[in-house]
């Protein structure tokens, strides 16, 4: 596959003039949906702006990549755009960028068109190549200078590969080595390894740079290679194992340090510049230079474990809002969920993967903290947190769980003890490396967190026992003002730490098996929907405040509001913050507490209107849903600013 399979005339914009980057942003998706790439533009918009936040993808130098991997994709593509005015696109250095290409990528196993998007990313890393393309005049010849370019690129390629070999059989190492990583691994990852590859050319040396991409790790760097190398620079925006560099240098940065200052990096290494790793080192992802704040390294120690844990949640408790479904004439029975064969299925299974919720939860966060030998010591702690083994148990007492909040410690507790372990076991001797990962750290480090959970055990429980006895004897007004609360959070960010911690809490609650639990999760579950049902409705009811394609946009966003799925509004939310998101706040909000102020409870953590047969009171859920969309819509509208007929398109 060639570049130009992708990239059509149609999907090049020749002399375009935008006025701002979410306008440069807009015309370019418009060329994607023209050559017939876009299933769902709103949802496509949404992951373009979603990979804007993590970090810009200008590139400095006048060029900018934009992309986004998502099943809004129907088949991957490029759409491709000149602006000769230029377009601040918040590069790196400052300067305006005038030449784009917007990746359209599908989520699919076959992933054969990221090794040419992954060829494009590197290509325009040639200065001569990018200056080409601002000099067409059509599509046609824009189309001509990136077929023959691509052609003298594999070729070249090709040849680099053969040398690459021949030095490796003659035993010629690598000076410097490099991994370059971005979350997505479409086109900064392959950018920053040409950069580093091509300054150390000039340099007057070899660098061979492993690439961790959508399409796999490729140019893998062998043992000898790093035995022999100078020091290793990890140029990457996302978790990066560093087990096989035990004391050589590496220096660790961003994905874009890579691309835009590879001169600084390689002498980093070479002027000794970098620190030495002592044994096993922890992930990559954040500058050397620049350590991360303490709240951050919690946050992304959390996440971990919320994001692996978050797919039992939802599967199970679906599962299991199901079987009640499915046994309604058994309701108000100790049965209830299981006194039919079918039922009892689906009860069954979704309460296997709940049980699986706080081991999951915190062996992935031990293992954010200490890497593989972390995860063995983070399971074993979160299942005793949640059958709540103690010493009293062994003496014949109950046992109780410590629930989420004993997980979440035993995770973190885990983490650090494989951690401090790990730097014990270093002052082994070295015949020993090799029983450090299968024997010690899990031994000893099970071992240890079976003392500890064993011991702090009955403290979370007790607190765990009192957070549900508060919950439900609150009256009536406290657990409406907490719905309000956790209702508004879902709007704060729409999928970033505030609707996360909301919906984390939501869920904690919900897995204690009590009503205030089920009611805490409708009020969450019904805030998270109100964003983008209140933009659809503003866009249909309003139609003077918006463009043709935010209206055309917006339309999608009635069947991702009513799916539970906030990030529908990500994009709007993203053009205009100021007005979007305290609307949606309130709306959020307003629901929230409608919800639990009429006792609307939900058994299921995700769903959102489709599984309303199992909602408590489903009437007035459904009126909470209405009222909170409209309220937030009508605040939206009246802060929006009128826009000219022509502005919106219903000039006559």
């Amino acid at each position: 596959m060639k570049i130009t399979d992708l990239l059509r005339p149609e999907g090049i914009k020749i002399g375009a003039v935008a006025k701002d980057k979410m306008d440069a942003i807009n015309q370019l998706i418009d060329l994607q949906v023209a050559s017939g790439n876009i299933a769902d533009k709103a949802k496509y918009k949404a992951g373009i702006l979603a990979r804007e936040e993590e970090s810009t993808t200008a590139m400095g130098e006048g060029i900018a990549i934009p992309h986004a991997k998502t099943d809004a994709v129907k088949r991957a593509g490029l759409a491709a755009m000149t602006v000769p005015g230029g377009v601040d696109y918040d590069a790196p250095d400052g300067e305006p960028s005038d030449l784009f290409f917007m990746i359209a990528a599908p989520n699919t196993k076959d992933n054969i068109h990221l090794e040419v998007l992954s060829r494009l990313a590197t290509m325009l890393m040639d200065e001569d190549f990018a200056a080409n393309l601002r000099k067409a005049k059509t599509p046609e010849e824009f189309l001509k200078v990136v077929d023959e370019a691509e052609s003298a690129h594999v070729q070249a390629e090709g040849e680099k590969a053969v040398a690459a070999q021949a030095a490796s059989d003659a035993g010629d190492y690598p000076d410097i080595l490099a991994i370059t990583a971005c979350p997505t691994g479409i086109a900064h990852t392959y950018m920053a390894a040409e950069a580093l590859e091509k300054k150390a050319a000039e340099m007057g040396l070899v660098l061979k740079a492993e690439t961790q991409g959508s399409v796999g790790a490729k140019n893998v760097l062998t043992a000898d290679e790093i035995a022999h190398a100078k020091g290793i620079i990890i140029a990457a925006d996302k978790n990066i194992s560093l087990d096989r560099f035990g004391g050589k240098q590496v220096y660790q940065c961003s994905v874009s340090k890579g691309i835009n200052e590879p001169e600084v990096l390689i002498n980093k290494i070479l002027n000794n510049e970098a620190p030495i790793l002592d044994g096993k080192a922890p992930a990559a992802g954040s500058s050397s230079e620049e350590k991360d704040s303490a709240w951050h390294v919690f946050y992304k120690n959390l996440m971990n474990g919320v994001s692996h844990m978050l797919p039992f949640v939802v599967g199970g408790g679906i599962l299991i809002a199901l079987s009640f479904l499915l046994d309604g004439s058994a309701a108000g029975t100790s049965s209830f969920g299981s006194s039919t064969p079918l039922a009892h299925f689906f009860n069954a299974t979704g309460n296997a993967a709940f049980g699986f919720m706080l081991p999951i939860l915190a062996g992935f966060i031990a293992m954010s903290i200490a890497d593989r030998p972390g995860l063995a010591v983070g399971f074993v702690g979160g299942y005793l947190a949640n059958v709540g083994y103690s010493w009293s148990w062994l003496g014949g007492a109950d046992a109780i769980s410590a629930g989420f909040l004993g997980a979440l410690v035993a995770g973190f507790i885990g983490g650090y003890l494989t951690k401090g372990l790990e730097k014990l076991c270093d002052k082994l001797p070295h015949s020993l490396e090799g029983i450090k990962p299968v024997l010690l750290y899990p031994l000893i480090g099970i071992f240890l967190i079976g003392l500890v959970m064993f011991t702090i055990n009955p403290v979370f429980a007790a607190i765990n026992t009192g957070m549900t006895n508060v919950l439900n004897n609150m009256g009536t007004s406290n657990l409406v003002l907490l719905g309000a609360i956790v209702g508004g959070m879902m709007s704060i960010d729409m999928g970033g730490p505030f609707n996360k911690a909301a919906y984390v809490f939501g869920t904690a609650m919900l897995a204690a098996g009590t009503t205030a639990g089920e009611t805490i999760m409708a009020s969450v579950m019904v805030g998270g929907m109100v964003p983008p049902i209140a933009i659809a409705l503003s866009t249909t009811f309003f139609k003077n405040r918006w463009t043709k394609a935010d209206r055309d946009a917006g339309v999608v966003n009635y069947i991702m509001g009513l799916s539970f799925i906030s990030e529908g509004a990500i994009p709007y939310a993203a053009a205009d913050p100021v007005r979007v998101l305290p609307s949606c706040i309130v709306g959020s909000a307003v629901a929230g507490a409608i919800s639990a102020a009429c006792g609307c409870t939900s058994p299921a953590p995700h769903g959102g209107i489709w599984v309303i047969a199992i909602i408590g009171n489903p009437g007035m859920y459904f009126v909470a849903l209405v009222v909170g969309s409209v309220v937030a819509a009508l605040i939206l509208s009246m802060l929006k600013k009128k826009l000219s007929p022509e502005e919106s398109g219903l000039a006559k």
